[in-house]
């Protein structure tokens, strides 16, 4: 075969080849033109089962996977891929509690503003009477031995600017101080890292700094309940 013929049947090949090989490379798209949906079963996989009206049988299907990759769309939880971490059922409590977080009455109805910090749900909102003046939005209280301590507390101290002395210079934007160094502040890091804080009360920068327009010192702070994931507590819980 000459180099002309040769050139034709090479060019006819890739002519026939590489459009199936590009249709084999491409991903599988749902019936809603979407990336098909393949992650793994999630730690809080049967929570949000049960939440989104699937079958809480805490097996990850390609039904609950696209349930799930939905409900962290609307919430902005990134990557929205279906994997139901701790990110996402975090902002299932916060959608759970909707606009009355406080409908099992845990926290204080006053007729002053009340911060209500439920350390069972990681939830922050803010109450006057009973009507929910800010929130409910995450949080991260104190890990175990270093709890956020339980009870009536009163803002003593704002600063929008202000690095910690104690854990090197760890930068706490909007701090309100309400106990004896413990603070609500905003962080940089990532706030659902299974983790806790070192006492303080930590928020999304974005939420820190709504609230921190909204609180002056001498507010009021309740906080109650216990961390998922300590044993320990301060004794003088007054929730």
């Amino acid at each position: 075969m000459n180099r002309l013929g040769a050139a034709v049947v090479i060019g006819t090949l890739l002519t026939v080849l590489v459009p199936v090989t590009a249709a084999e490379a491409a991903p599988e798209r749902g019936r809603s033109g979407a990336a098909a949906c393949t992650a793994d079963t999630g730690p809080y996989q049967w929570q949000l089962e049960r939440y989104l009206g699937r079958k809480a049988d805490g097996r990850q299907s390609v039904a609950d996977c696209e349930a799930i990759r939905r409900f962290q769309a609307k919430h902005e939880v990134r990557p929205a891929n279906g994997y139901a971490n701790l990110w996402t059922y975090r902002m299932m409590l916060v959608a759970q509690a909707g606009k009355n977080p406080n409908k099992a009455g845990k926290c204080p109805v006053r007729r002053f503003k009340v911060v209500c910090v439920d350390m069972n749900r990681q939830l922050l909102w803010v109450q006057r009477g009973r009507k929910v003046l800010f929130g409910p939005v995450p949080m991260r209280t104190g890990r175990d031995g270093r709890e956020t301590r339980r009870g009536w507390h009163r803002i003593y101290m704002k600063r929008k600017i202000f690095f910690s002395s104690l854990y090197n210079n760890a930068p706490m934007p909007y701090s309100q101080f309400f106990d004896r160094g413990q603070a609500l502040h905003g962080t940089p890091h990532d706030l659902y890292n299974g983790g806790g804080s070192a006492g303080c009360v930590n928020l999304r920068l974005p939420d820190a700094k709504r609230l921190w327009t909204l609180l002056k010192v001498r507010n009021w702070v309740y906080v109650w309940g216990t961390k998922p994931g300590t044993v320990r507590g301060d004794r003088a819980d007054l929730g």
